[in-house]
């Protein structure tokens, strides 16, 4: 595996911005945003790494030694920071992972990629928006134990096709339900900044379930979209991992998915990552 140092900010290239996002061990560069005017390179070598740089307070652990206070937990400020605390490490590995597929899908075409840099951009701002809501009730992004949660689905992303199926139509799909359940609770507990910032992230998901959509179409052609997405998302991901307890489907149908994929994927009952019922 190819490890570069990364490349100074003054770099202006997307390949430059990916290896900082991905690469650096320094918060503040990891979360610096694309150059203004930044646009992709032509297309280029493909480049895979196997792990992002992290500073050492946010070093991924194994999931059983990070605990996450349930949704109830909203109701209680110290358990609110340690929720947000959570949902920035989520952006913050997804920003990663954007930065890793325009690394390893340097090939691909100008119009994959220039979304891929748009949704990491829009990663980053989201993890800097909850580490602000965090920070105002007393949690520094850092001082909880984090997982990988979504690195430790690598395999599943190797691909193109993995990779739209995995973080688009699983995780970020979920997480048009996700936020919304939490923007309702945040609200209930008296929060509306953290309700606002909630229903900012699910409005960019709606933008990132719809570029996931539309390039499910074009790498799986001929494929109905259903079919394409459950042969490459199988167990344990899936559309049971594609949803909440609740279902958002005014968003689904904003981010252009089709009556037949919303249907099936409403009719699914939804799960836990340890396969246990929400």
């Amino acid at each position: 595996m190819p490890e570069p140092v990364p490349a100074p900010a003054t770099d202006p290239s997307v390949r430059a911005f990916a290896r900082r996002v991905l690469l650096s061990a320094d918060l503040a560069t990891k979360l610096a945003p694309p150059p203004a005017g930044l646009t992709v390179d032509e297309p280029a070598a493909p480049e895979r790494h196997d792990a992002p740089g992290r500073p050492a307070n946010l070093v991924m652990a194994p999931g059983r030694e990070v605990s996450v206070p349930p949704i109830a937990g909203m109701r209680d400020p110290a358990q609110r920071a340690r929720i947000l605390h959570a949902l920035a490490n989520h952006e913050l590995q997804a920003a990663e992972l954007f930065a890793w597929a325009l690394l390893a899908f340097a090939d691909q075409p100008a119009g994959f990629r220039a979304g891929l840099l748009a949704i990491c951009a829009d990663e980053q701002r989201h993890c800097l928006a909850y580490a602000a809501r965090a920070r105002a009730l007393g949690c520094e992004l850092g001082d909880c134990p984090v997982t990988g949660h979504f690195w430790n689905k690598l395999d599943r992303l190797a691909t193109p096709l993995g990779f739209v199926c995995t973080m688009g139509l699983t995780f970020e799909n979920a997480n048009l339900d996700f936020t919304r359940e939490y923007a309702d609770a945040a609200r209930a507990a008296g929060d509306g900044e953290t309700a606002d910032v909630l229903e900012m992230v699910h409005a960019d998901e709606v933008d990132h379930v719809r570029f996931a959509w539309t390039w499910l179409g074009r790498l799986a052609p001929g494929e109905a979209a259903w079919d394409a997405y459950t042969r490459v998302a199988t167990h344990p991901l899936g559309p049971h991992r594609a949803r909440g307890a609740s279902f958002d489907e005014p968003a689904r149908r904003k981010a252009g998915l089709d009556d037949d994929f919303i249907a099936r994927l409403r009719d699914i009952a939804p799960r836990r990552p340890g396969g246990g019922g929400r």
